[in-house]
């Protein structure tokens, strides 16, 4: 692992310490070069999608401490997003609404309710997503009313339409994200539901950057004061 020439915090200039540890020229701030590589790397994997187990074993961390780095990398990732679109949002725009259903699910009428709401904004290019809120909080209520099967038979030609209409507009942008993120969120094995927005957020990150760019926003945020 390299570590680099450059402070993370300023730019300034970097010198080695008797400790071991290193300090800026400018900003004087000191931080161990183990603990920069080791992020630095971590941060590339997770950029790169290598997954936590996997890393774990290649550089003999516990996996429950790269999971841990990985759930802030995301959490980072979704600030980003955030802080990005404030830049943005006066731009004009063109959105979808969209529905995801694990692969698993979809052929049953009642997992309807464990689909994902979201509104997927294009805002020259560049994506961002509004999470809606769960429609779980109104399937006792159908279940009651006796009236799933009406939803669902409605659910499932709204997903028809909208299928019609994705191929009708070619690979736009937004569908290009779609495309992308249905590939990707298969890396995972399953998202609980009160976590699926901040997956959503990596893949809306890591779609809108190169990976040079990604690696770039994640060093700079994580080692933010």
């Amino acid at each position: 692992m390299q570590w680099t020439t450059e402070c993370i915090y300023c730019q300034g200039f970097l010198y080695c310490l008797a400790d071991g540890r290193i300090k800026c020229s400018s900003c004087n701030r000191k931080i161990s070069k183990r603990r920069m590589n080791k992020i630095i790397t971590l941060i590339i994997a997770f950029i790169k999608n290598e997954n936590a187990l996997s890393l774990s074993s290649r550089l003999s961390l516990s996996y429950v401490s790269v999971q841990k780095y990985y759930k802030e990398f995301r959490e980072i990732g979704a600030t980003i997003c955030e802080m990005q679109y404030e830049e943005m949002k006066e731009k004009p725009c063109q959105y979808e609404e969209y529905f995801y259903l694990e692969g698993s699910k979809k052929f049953k009428k009642e997992a309807i309710f464990d689909a994902y709401n979201f509104l997927t904004f294009d805002y020259e290019n560049h994506i961002y997503t509004l999470l809606m809120p769960s429609l779980k909080q109104y399937k006792m209520e159908f279940i009651e009313d006796g009236v799933t099967g009406v939803y669902a038979d409605e659910f499932s030609k709204f997903k028809r339409d909208n299928k019609i209409i994705k191929i009708s507009e070619h690979h736009n942008n937004i569908v290009k994200f779609w495309d992308y993120f249905e590939k990707k969120i298969l890396n995972y094995k399953g998202v609980k539901a009160e976590y699926f927005i901040y997956y959503l957020k990596e893949y809306e990150f890591k779609y809108n950057h190169t990976q040079e760019e990604a690696i770039e926003f994640l060093i700079k945020h994580y080692f933010k004061d």
